[in-house]
């Protein structure tokens, strides 16, 4: 599916209007530009999809992003996502669950301000599945980033439902951007990983395969076998022949 854009101006409401904009997304990811925020915008997340397997909204707000607030709706309650008052340097990925994967709703709460100089809030959206987190899969060896190496640390960020895993590899197999660099000197390769913190992620000696994608320009963290499992895995799968594509992970 495409990366759509959604585009709304404040400017276009009446002076006295009380009517809260509505905006339907259909897409598992996008984004939306609000220009000249004024007073709410309601963005309804409603994938036209069957399936109930997206069930965490991740949002990163652009890094000019300023004019409003966005909260998330949950069973009548609003919650704070993302907050204008912040900082740039501290706004970053924000993630939550849903109870209803199929129809998210975003409240768009715009700031008071006296004039009508240029503001926009813009952020884009995924909706990523729980299927990241289930475990060893060759099936998921087309992953853009493939990497073999250990756990370093492992900071957790309880408030907005992410960890952040750095990577001391010993081999790059695929990434498709320079998010692993290899320090020459040391001849290792360094980078950081997110996950979502439900996959309690802890640091721990071992030797392990890190397979993911890449959301936002940055690496996240599908499955983590230790090699040796992965390997084991692989090999019963070639003798079996049920392996999509040859791995050369020697």
């Amino acid at each position: 599916m495409g990366y759509p854009r959604s585009h709304s101006s404040g400017l276009s409401w009446e002076p006295r209007s009380r009517t809260v904009e509505q905006v339907h997304l259909r897409c598992t990811e996008g984004s939306l530009e609000w220009l000249y925020p004024a007073r709410a915008l309601r963005v309804v997340l409603e994938p036209n999809l069957s399936s109930t397997r997206h069930t965490t909204v991740c949002i990163k707000p652009a890094s000019d992003f300023q004019g409003a607030s966005i909260y998330v709706e949950r069973a009548g309650q609003l919650h704070l996502v993302v907050s204008e008052a912040e900082e740039a340097r501290l706004r970053h990925v924000s993630c939550f669950s849903t109870h209803t994967p199929q129809r998210v709703a975003l409240f768009l709460q715009a700031s008071p301000q006296r004039d009508i100089s240029r503001r926009t809030a813009s952020f884009q959206y995924e909706l990523l599945s729980n299927q990241s987190a289930a475990g060893p899969d060759v099936q998921k060896m087309a992953l853009v980033e493939v990497v073999r190496g250990s756990i370093q640390n492992v900071s957790h960020d309880p408030e907005n439902h992410m960890s952040q895993v750095e990577v001391s590899g010993q081999k790059v197999y695929r990434q498709k951007n320079r998010i692993f660099r290899q320090d020459k000197a040391a001849g290792e390769w360094k980078g950081s990983i997110k996950t979502l913190l439900r996959c309690k992620v802890k640091k721990g000696a071992g030797d392990f395969l890190f397979t993911g994608n890449e959301h936002f320009g940055e690496a996240w963290l599908g499955c983590a076998p230790r090699f040796k499992d992965f390997s084991s895995i692989y090999q019963t799968a070639r003798e079996r022949g049920t392996n999509p594509c040859e791995f050369q992970f020697r």
